[in-house]
């Protein structure tokens, strides 16, 4: 979770902001793509703030914001009329920025006067790319430049996609562009194509262990060393987790509790937080098959590897219901389900055998 535009860049990214300026300078659309778990919207909100900071002089290559000038004060403030900042309605209250209405469309006001509780939308819509071309036909108020930010790029649908591609590919006046998302394959080509494509590197695995070790009064460096691999090496994504309720010491007992049918903290945790853990196992069981390194547990806590087709059937399972997470069906019932698919797949190959 974001502490939204007044946090300081994670100190991670200084570096790889340095190179992106220099690099990325002569683009006027660019596609950040690597993992969410790093800080990629800080990445690209600071790379938005340096190229509006106006403590710079014009025409020179930018260089990191700084932080006191008034476009940055305004950026702080959320409120700087030449930067806008398209995020998924379910997105804006964790990242610490709320869209204005232009940006819902109108449809929240409207359902606010009429009294309806309205659930959040995960995707970009057609209205507020809409209100993207709109604004980058206008001046520049401040004078500078005009920047938009779309994050995650890849939750826009299909019609704003397409909406977006002309003023993509000949943006008038001073407009950039700087898109983020995870996984590019999800966008359309048309809209890769129109983009220079930048991967945010992962961070080094010590200087972020400290970072989270930091973050929790008491965390010892080898807990916060099991928390980052159990988030894949993305600190923020270990942070939040560990907020969730996830516990360094118990991590490298579930995969044995599981295949016990203990694993009762598992039913506290929201559904997507389970189906991400079984697939990080499955993943790991995998890896071990194959005589490989596991990534996410430590090796001595995995059990015998199954066999490789049935944990290929079980990721695709898996697959399919974290399409699906977000549905409202019953929580309870549904974890309750992949734990028990989860043991019986786990189970020592003698007994399997003795089922058939």
């Amino acid at each position: 979770m974001s502490d939204g535009p007044r946090a300081p860049l994670w100190p991670w990214l200084q570096q790889p902001l340095q190179s992106a300026l220099q690099q990325l300078s002569g683009h006027h659309a660019v596609l950040l793509h690597g993992p969410q778990g790093v800080g990629q919207f800080e990445f690209a909100l600071a790379l938005a703030r340096s190229w509006l900071c106006e403590s710079q002089p014009g025409g020179s290559v930018p260089q990191m914001a700084c932080g006191r000038c008034p476009s940055c004060h305004l950026i702080d403030a959320g409120s700087h009329p030449d930067l806008q900042v398209i995020l998924p309605e379910a997105l804006q209250a964790s990242l610490g920025w709320q869209a204005s209405s232009a940006d819902e469309g109108g449809d929240k006001a409207s359902d606010k006067a009429e009294g309806k509780s309205k659930k959040l939308s995960q995707e970009i819509k057609v209205d507020a790319i809409r209100a993207v071309v709109q604004f980058s036909q206008h001046t520049a108020s401040r004078g500078r430049a005009k920047v938009v930010l779309i994050h995650p790029a890849e939750r826009m649908n299909l019609i704003a996609a397409n909406t977006l591609l002309k003023t993509l590919e000949e943006p008038p006046g001073q407009v950039r562009f700087v898109l983020s998302g995870a996984t590019l394959d999800q966008l359309l080509p048309t809209i890769r194509s129109r983009c220079q494509a930048w991967r945010l590197p992962m961070p080094d695995p010590m200087p972020a262990a400290q970072w989270l070790q930091a973050q929790t009064e008491g965390m010892s460096l080898a807990d916060a060393q099991v928390l980052l691999a159990a988030a894949g090496g993305q600190p923020l994504t270990a942070r939040d987790r560990q907020q969730l309720g996830l516990d360094a010491r118990s991590w490298p007992q579930l995969p044995q509790a599981l295949m016990q049918g203990g694993a009762t903290s598992l039913t506290q945790w929201p559904l997507p937080l389970v189906v991400e853990t079984l697939q990080k196992l499955c993943h790991d069981l995998a890896r071990t098959a194959q005589g490989a390194t596991p990534r996410y547990f430590p090796a001595s806590s995995l059990p015998e590897a199954p066999d490789l087709g049935l944990l290929t059937t079980w990721s695709q399972e898996l697959g399919k219901v974290a399409r699906h997470a977000e549905h409202p069906w019953n929580q309870n019932l549904k974890i309750e389900t992949l734990l028990l698919q989860a043991r019986a797949i786990m189970r020592p190959r003698p007994a399997r055998a003795a089922l058939r």
